[in-house]
């Protein structure tokens, strides 16, 4: 939404046709001046990624944003889920960055954006599969950075920490409801609990997230590639 809202031709992908229609009219409602495309793929797959990049051959800006979160002791977790969230969460951005970095390369211009998370560097012992993916994610972040080098392409990251998707809405909710209280003051005490260092002490909507991923689209990043940039509220407790 903030890049159709910012002009550009918007390509959404989706597993479920009622979840692109939804989606698409969302963002058509925004008015913008570009085009806006749905193709319905399962970009866990080598298939899916391969429809996508079959329907749209061009991309001018990759937003690697497709992850899954599986809360699960590492005792608990079995091969299985390790390769699927694997085959999700790195394996997608790898297989589309391949698919549409040369003609970005060759054209002189282009910004692929990768999703992670703060986990991926705090990594967090009751989902050790999901950080570790997510730490993956910034080494192909950074890797591609340099692999783009000179050709005016740039290749950067974004950590996001709890951030109000529908899905972690609906679970405060649900938590919230099962307790007693105000949605409000659950989320800030479990926020607390589980990210003391926060700054902000409070949730992140996806808005937030998705204006500095805008950002680093825009041709006013040119000097910026090979970074990794913080949405987290001050959670990661570094200068750097």
């Amino acid at each position: 939404m903030a890049l159709a809202k910012a002009g550009a031709d918007v390509v959404l992908v989706a597993r479920s046709r009622d979840a692109l229609h939804a989606a698409e009219i969302q963002v058509r409602a925004l008015g913008g001046s570009g085009e806006v495309r749905t193709v319905e793929a399962d970009l866990s797959t080598e298939e899916g990624c391969g429809r996508l990049t079959n329907e749209q051959p061009r991309c001018d800006i990759l937003v690697n944003n497709l992850g899954v979160y599986d809360p699960k002791s590492f005792l608990e977790t079995p091969d299985q889920d390790w390769q699927r969230l694997f085959d999700i969460n790195v394996m997608c951005g790898v297989r589309l960055s391949r698919a549409y970095l040369p003609a970005m390369m060759s054209s002189g211009w282009g910004r692929v954006i990768f999703l992670s998370s703060v986990d991926g560097v705090l990594a967090s012992i009751d989902s050790l599969h999901y950080g570790v993916t997510k730490a993956a994610v910034l080494a192909l972040s950074h890797g591609l950075a340099k692999f783009a080098g000179t050709s005016g392409v740039t290749v950067n990251a974004v950590l996001p920490a709890v951030t109000k998707t529908e899905w972690v809405a609906a679970m405060l909710q649900g938590m919230a409801g099962k307790a007693g209280r105000s949605v409000d003051d659950l989320t800030r005490d479990a926020i607390v609990q589980r990210y003391p260092t926060s700054i902000d002490k409070r949730i992140h909507t996806v808005g937030e997230v998705a204006n500095l991923v805008a950002y680093l689209c825009c041709p006013l990043s040119s000097a910026t590639t090979g970074a990794t940039f913080r949405a987290d509220g001050g959670v990661i407790d570094t200068i750097l």
